[in-house]
């Protein structure tokens, strides 16, 4: 694992495709901004970990099977 320190607004660049941009710093939380090409799938893992939470979302369908996609 590449551990790695930034402040607001400075970016990380994954392979040639992605960036990952660090948004806002507050109260102990970190939002973060990603690019990427419209195919790259981007989950968050919790989620992928906890495929019940998936019928919550609607719109989201996943029976465990298929790739999922927050692109919709």
């Amino acid at each position: 694992m590449l551990v790695l320190s930034r402040n607001k607004n400075e970016v990380i660049k994954i392979g040639d495709d992605i960036e990952v941009m660090v948004v806002e710093v507050r109260d102990g939380r970190v939002r973060l901004g990603i690019t990427a090409r419209p195919e790259t799938k981007i989950y968050r893992k919790e989620l992928c970990e906890n495929k019940n939470a998936f019928r919550k979302i609607p719109g989201h369908h996943f029976n465990g099977d298929e790739p999922l996609d927050y692109s919709t």
